[in-house]
């Protein structure tokens, strides 16, 4: 084989390694959500998450040097799964308030779901002693829905004379309102979560939230 030839093998070899080492990482965030869900963050241990995983403690310490580690990366792998699945709210409808109230719809659903209010409860939980981990959660989960929400207003109504800073505000009046009565009531138990294994489907909004007083809502609040 000639030198060229042998550079390439180790090339496609070293590629082949990171592709396998990035599919074990997620497989790993993957599984220690799972455990970090089940057992809470004091008793989850690193060797649970190991051996939940089918992996070594060596290989998992070589991709996450402490549990808090691990942890957090557990947060920003839900936070890449759950933006991917909140669109913005141009891509529900045209109309803005049909745009809107589907997006508030979305949001609700997701963050209703049984898995996303047990993460909620354990971050809360854990805020004391994590008080990082709390501040990257909410950022991921609702600092980002806001930003969103408050793109599209202030892109929608410019030229009505709103501007960032009332689109902000108003984009958190809106998920106030609409989101975080039905959440509260989720993590306290006096409501049920949403149920299923699989994260809950755009196409099931208007069975899984109150659609219509949604509507309501966000048409009150266009007209204030």
């Amino acid at each position: 084989m000639t030198r060229e030839g042998r550079s390439l093998q180790r090339e496609e070899a070293q590629r082949g390694a990171q592709r396998r080492g990035a599919e074990l990482r997620r497989h790993i965030l993957a599984i220690a959500k799972d455990v970090f869900l089940e057992a809470g963050y004091e008793r989850t241990s690193m060797d649970a998450v190991a051996a939940r995983a089918g992996t070594s403690k060596r290989s998992l310490y070589a991709h996450f040097e402490s549990k808090q580690k691990l942890f957090d990366a557990v947060l920003d792998f839900v936070r890449e799964l759950y933006l991917g699945k909140l669109s913005t709210p141009d891509a529900y409808a045209d109309d803005p308030t049909e745009a809107i109230s589907l997006f508030c719809g979305r949001f609700q659903q997701l963050m209703t779901w049984e898995p996303q209010v047990r993460l909620c409860r354990l971050c809360i939980a854990e805020a004391e002693r994590l008080p990082g981990s709390a501040s990257a959660y909410f950022d991921a989960m609702f600092v980002k829905a806001y930003d969103r929400l408050a793109s599209y207003l202030y892109e929608r109504y410019r030229a009505h004379g709103i501007d960032r800073a009332a689109a902000t505000s108003l984009a958190q009046d809106l998920l106030g309102r609409t989101v975080l009565p039905r959440l509260l009531r989720a993590l306290l138990g006096v409501e049920s979560a949403i149920k299923g294994s699989d994260s809950p489907s755009e196409k099931d909004i208007a069975a899984d939230v109150d659609i219509a007083t949604i509507r309501a809502t966000v048409s009150t609040v266009l007209r204030l």
